[in-house]
């Protein structure tokens, strides 16, 4: 048995951090899924962006659109078609979670970060056309995302929380969350609408890999996860959401992103083995997910208490590290990054349709 199946079996469940039609098209997805334990993916503009200029399959998709369409709109068309072939992959696991697993997610437009009513009213449209019940709408938890978290739920749209860095920015996220179930069940309407808070873990390091002393190296990113893992299990365990629960409400699930080592002189798996943890979710880049199957230990789980992750956090802070002023940079220029790469996937797709002729 592989480690990435023992991460399954403690209640982890593995999502896969990419998508392309190739995935779909040579049974990869299908394999891992089978293989690996994979019951989810997510996907981002980055990810949309290298598949659309490093590969050719959607060159026939693209040669044959409607040349009337906005760029924007082609790519949507182009995502959905993956996503929809990649939510019914995942229906059985869907099913068989009662809806806590199984999901794939599409985010809206990067560029509407600082925009709630247009975020709200994307995230609703792209959720209608995508027809499946088990596709997250991605919205990022910047303010403006907030607004529109909370509305969309209240509206009945399963949400992605993305581009969240902190314990503090988690908390707001998963009061949006709360206070949009809790509007829905004072309007008579059904608690029970996913979502998923996602926690991006190693940028943390990457950003202060020069900055403090070596045994300080590879440790931020796993202690924020761990003092958000204490704030989550408390969430859960307050009265406040007993309530909801017993109304059939459903929590809204911790997810770890961002959890490839990007320190060459680390463990390829570092964060995979830090993160394991029951009842949350690792959506794991393709090449640390083959890593970890190949040479991963599940050695025990996270400590629902945090461990020692005051501490550390503490020794960031005595070594002049300003965790709230880096949390806000770090999802500033996540929310900048994934605007650039937007960018550059419409304009891979408008040359492209350009060269079929369109």
């Amino acid at each position: 048995m592989n480690a990435a199946i023992n991460l399954h079996e403690m209640g982890q469940s593995l999502w896969l951090d990419n998508i392309t039609r190739g995935l779909l098209d040579d049974g990869t997805l299908a394999r891992y899924r089978r293989e690996l334990a994979i019951t989810g993916l997510t996907s981002n503009p980055t990810i949309y962006q290298h598949a659309l200029a490093d590969t050719a399959f959607y060159d026939a998709a693209i040669g044959n659109s409607d040349s009337g369409q906005s760029v924007e709109a082609l790519f949507f068309d182009l995502a959905l078609d993956d996503l929809r072939r990649a939510a019914d992959l995942f229906r059985p696991d869907f099913d068989d979670s009662d809806g806590a697993d199984g999901w794939v997610s599409l985010e809206v437009s990067p560029l509407l970060a600082h925009d709630a009513p247009a975020t709200l009213r994307i995230a609703a449209e792209l959720h209608a056309r995508a027809d499946r019940p088990n596709l997250f709408i991605k919205i990022p938890g910047t303010p403006a995302g907030l607004l529109a978290i909370e509305e969309s739920i209240f509206a009945g749209v399963p949400v992605n929380v993305t581009l969240l860095f902190s314990c503090a920015q988690y908390q707001a996220a998963a009061e949006a969350y709360l206070r949009g179930v809790e509007r829905r069940l004072e309007a008579g309407l059904d608690p029970a609408i996913a979502s998923v808070a996602s926690l991006f873990i190693s940028r943390w390091d990457a950003a202060v890999a020069d900055k403090v002393p070596a045994e300080l190296r590879n440790r931020l990113g796993i202690a924020v996860a761990r003092r958000t893992y204490r704030a989550y299990r408390e969430l859960l365990a307050s009265r406040r959401w007993r309530h909801l629960a017993e109304t059939g409400a459903r929590p809204q699930r911790l997810l770890w992103a961002s959890t490839g080592t990007k320190d060459k002189n680390a463990s390829d798996v570092l964060y995979l083995q830090a993160l394991a943890a029951p009842n949350t979710i690792n959506t794991i880049p393709e090449k640390t997910l083959l890593a970890f199957a190949d040479h991963g230990v599940v050695s025990g789980s996270m400590p629902a208490d945090g461990g020692d992750a005051e501490q550390t956090l503490a020794a960031f802070e005595a070594a002049g590290i300003n965790l709230e002023a880096l949390a806000q940079q770090l999802q500033d220029d996540g929310a900048e990054a994934f605007a650039t790469s937007w960018r550059a996937l419409l304009q891979v797709l408008d040359s492209k349709r350009s060269e079929a002729g369109k």
